[in-house]
């Protein structure tokens, strides 16, 4: 089982808006850094463009859980992160979807967390929703 997280930054626009587009930069390297420290070593962290990341987890057990790590990284990113003299508050929304289960294709299986992503911004950001709430799938072990 492989599960992909789909991570937009929640309030993202109004940093490099106030604060320019170097702090904007620079909260995306510490944005990377923290995911960086939250994930296992086998984990890939991605960049896709603007402020949208996705984390690849492979090898998952029946027993793991990518809810519990979609929840640690939304509760690691709602930390102020300190640029310069600036405490920069920012949350992050993401969707999680899980392969076999939610898709067979790798741009199914992004697209249908990126769907589940737009669903936890609508739901009031700074949380996680999954394209499937099968339990298999490992989204019904924390609620969102």
């Amino acid at each position: 089982m492989v599960a992909l997280l789909f991570i937009d930054l929640d309030r993202f626009k109004p940093v490099n808006d106030q604060y320019g587009h170097a702090t904007g930069d620079a909260l995306l390297r510490q944005v990377a850094q923290r995911l960086e420290h939250s994930l296992r070593e086998e984990d890939t962290i991605a960049r896709l463009g603007g402020d949208e990341f996705v984390v690849v987890l492979p090898d998952l057990e029946q027993t793991d859980s990518p809810a519990v790590v979609a929840q640690k990284i939304v509760s690691v990113l709602s930390q102020p992160f300190k640029i310069d003299d600036n405490l920069i508050d920012i949350s992050c929304s993401i969707g999680i979807s899980v392969f076999p289960e939610d898709a067979s294709t790798a741009e199914a299986l992004i697209a249908r967390a990126d769907a589940a992503m737009y669903q936890a911004k609508q739901a009031g950001r700074g949380n996680w929703r999954c394209a499937s709430h099968d339990t298999t799938a490992g989204c019904e072990d924390v609620p969102a």
